[in-house]
């Protein structure tokens, strides 16, 4: 066990990733998600394993299944001990643990990880006395709202974040166009919100927007979505009734919906379709007919979009929609008025065998990869997962052992443990080794403190 494996399977979900070792909980196979914690190194397996002890009362267990990660210098684990140590009632040497020195405090990751431990253990002032010199960082000032929920430290908290707000309208007045960190903005609001000062929170940001005293659509939205959780439809009408009706229009149709007036809010989109047919209007409708189980009007609505390019294609959201509902899919893709996906027609044909292996037409479905083999890396993994999906879980195995690749195996250990065969999931899955010469042609990228990548694309 090494910090650099370690670091590769956090950062590429490596290993036994947290939705595998989650299948393996709810079967109930702790035992065996300790013991690949114990015996492979899987970190996602021994942080899962340490929360579900704990429930239990199980602490010696959680700390003894930590320390060699923690030995290997890991300190995601130390923060787990740490977590582990304050849950079993021992708050001084679970701070003292991770406590930073003072170039720990220099770091924001590391005072945010210490200032959640602090919340945790009830010393809030002191978390917040730990985040006061960061607040220059938008993520620390909503880092600082999250975990003082509920604290009793509103007043405190308000003012620090209308400090922060105040500097950012400052900036924005003086600086027009300019890239300005405005989140403190929105958290201005959200704080006097929750201390229930909706009025004052509607008028500071609503003073804002009317200044336009903001530069992105972040703020706009929030304004709205205020606005539309407490019921101030007039004023959220306005505001989407003129030049930020493509940010916010959807907020207000949604707020007339969540109100039982759905006829009202199609009529408000229909209407903006007429005078503006623009893309957002009609994937906003057509989700919400077909949602509604108007799959024909929702195809004509969206219709004039199937064949724009990615982003603004209208196709695909309607088939991810449907993925749990297989009859309508197949209905979507054979209507008279649906065209190819532009430039990514190989979609369609995954899209038609899923859905065909979802009916139980296994052969069918298969038919479709076989006459369209160009989209598919390995057609013969393709092929185990209509079968899984078909439910023939003993021949989607077979066509996994089969395939024999690092990539079947990782397949294999799901449809293993549907199976009711746990235990030899685990055995076949390959090992973070395995996973890594598997995966060494990906060219690997710097990360930054955070986990997340330094280049792009991030």
């Amino acid at each position: 066990m090494n910090t650099d494996d370690l670091s590769w399977q956090a950062g590429n979900y490596g290993g036994l990733a947290p939705r595998k070792v989650d299948l393996l909980l709810e079967h109930g196979h702790l035992d065996l998600v300790i013991q690949a914690a114990e015996e492979r190194g899987e970190w996602f397996c021994a942080k899962r394993a340490a929360q579900e002890l704990c429930r239990s009362g199980e602490f010696v267990q959680a700390l003894e299944l930590m320390e060699p990660f923690v030995a290997a210098g890991w300190r995601p684990a130390l923060l787990v001990k740490a977590e582990v140590l304050l849950r079993a009632g021992r708050t001084d040497g679970a701070l003292d643990l991770v406590r930073p020195d003072e170039e720990g405090r220099t770091s924001q990751y590391v005072c945010r990880d210490f200032a959640e431990l602090l919340v945790k253990a009830g010393r809030v002032d002191e978390a917040i006395d730990l985040l006061v010199p960061h607040l220059e960082g938008w993520w620390i000032q909503s880092v600082l709202v999250d975990i003082t929920e509920g604290q009793g430290r509103d007043e405190r908290v308000l003012k620090l974040i209308a400090s922060c707000a105040d500097a950012a309208r400052q900036a924005l007045e003086t600086n027009r166009g300019g890239l300005i960190d405005e989140e403190a903005l929105v958290l201005q609001a959200r704080m006097l919100e929750r201390m229930d000062r909706v009025d004052e929170a509607s008028r500071v940001l609503g003073a804002d927007i009317a200044a336009k005293r903001y530069g992105t659509q972040n703020t706009l939205t929030a304004y709205a979505e205020l606005l539309s959780r407490h019921g101030q439809l007039d004023d959220l009408r306005k505001l989407a009734s003129g030049e930020h009706a493509h940010t916010v229009l959807d907020v207000f149709a949604d707020a007339l919906r969540d109100r039982g007036r759905p006829a009202e809010a199609e009529t408000v989109m229909r209407d903006a379709i007429a005078a503006d047919d623009w893309v957002g209007y009609r994937a906003w409708l057509s989700s919400r007919l077909l949602q509604d189980g108007r799959l024909e009007d929702a195809i004509t609505v969206a219709e004039p979009g199937f064949s724009w390019y990615d982003c603004s294609n209208l196709l695909a959201p309607l088939v991810y929609l449907l993925f749990d509902r297989p009859e309508e899919l197949l209905h979507l893709l054979d209507h008279p008025l649906t065209v190819p996906h532009h430039d990514h027609e190989e979609f369609q044909h995954s899209w038609r065998a899923f859905a065909l292996a979802s009916l139980g037409r296994t052969e069918e479905a298969i038919a479709v990869v076989e006459a369209h083999p160009d989209p598919w890396t390995d057609p013969r993994l393709v092929r185990a997962g209509l079968l899984n999906a078909a439910g023939h879980l003993d021949q989607a195995a077979a066509e996994l052992r089969a395939a024999g690749t690092a990539e079947a195996r990782e397949d294999l250990f799901e449809v293993l443990v549907k199976r009711g065969r746990a235990a030899e999931a685990v055995i076949a899955h390959p090992t973070v080794a395995e996973q890594r010469a598997a995966r060494a042609k990906t060219a690997s990228v710097p990360v930054r403190e955070d986990g997340y990548s330094a280049e792009p694309p991030f």
